[in-house]
């Protein structure tokens, strides 16, 4: 944990009390003691500083914080991702990863070669993931929570969703490892914001290939190496990073 995320109700008077795990961390990790101060943010809103005021050191552990934020939340981040559900644990995963990498919007749907056992899943609500998502949070040090939109059927997702959301992005991206193109080609020039499309570990089937192309999505490929989505996700996000700073250099 490498700041302590606050929500804003919990704020009183510019101070908090903290009494769960972020006091256990504050205590046994970091040990901190009255007078110092340690890193803390409100969650999607800005960074500061609290000073610690009081402690108590024996269970229920105990953290009373004056709290200062004048750091402006970072701006969102140029990458959103779009993917085929992936299995349950792999996605626990993949939205703290994504989190911390710096991701704007997770848009989820289904695919051919998704099981459908895995819509069934708890993580799908939204008080089971977003632990996940703070959690990539308090790793890299930032605030702004990925927006998360699910989708369980993929032929209402791709006719009437995407036409909606294609037109904030400069580059629209599917990663398919049957593609001859690299990544060098279907970028030529700067992103300003991109959509990247991630399959399930089967890869997409042809029909939904056609139906992405038809969005405007240009296909490209990592290489041979078959990726798990995971793998993928932190694969890519670093390759499109990378390109996208080389070419505003």
């Amino acid at each position: 944990m490498n700041i302590v995320l606050l929500d804003q109700k919990e704020i009183h008077d510019a101070r908090i009390v903290l009494t769960d795990r972020r006091a256990k961390h504050l205590l046994k990790v970091l040990q901190v003691q009255v007078g110092d101060t340690v890193r803390i943010g409100i969650i999607d809103g800005p960074k500061g500083y609290g000073t610690v005021l009081a402690l108590g050191r024996k269970y229920p552990f105990q953290v009373d914080l004056q709290v200062q934020c004048t750091e402006a939340m970072a701006e969102k981040p140029p990458i959103d991702l779009l993917l085929a559900l992936p299995r349950p644990i792999m996605l626990k995963r993949i939205f703290s990863q994504a989190a911390a990498l710096g991701v704007g919007t997770i848009f989820i749907t289904h695919a051919q070669r998704v099981e459908k056992s895995f819509w069934s899943a708890n993580l799908l609500q939204e008080e089971e993931y977003r632990p996940h998502l703070l959690a990539g949070l308090e790793q890299a040090v930032d605030t702004r929570v990925p927006a998360v939109h699910i989708y369980e059927r993929f032929k209402p997702f791709i006719e009437d969703v995407i036409p909606e959301k294609i037109n904030g992005y400069s580059h629209l991206l599917i990663a398919h490892p049957g593609s001859n193109a690299s990544l060098n080609t279907v970028i030529t020039e700067r992103p300003e914001r991109l959509l990247l499309a991630i399959g399930p570990e089967g890869g997409w089937i042809d029909y939904e290939i056609n139906q992405f192309s038809a969005c405007g999505f240009s296909a490209f490929s990592l290489g041979e190496r078959i990726l798990k989505v995971d793998t993928a996700v932190v694969a890519l996000h670093g390759r499109l990073s990378e390109r996208r700073e080389s070419l505003s250099l």
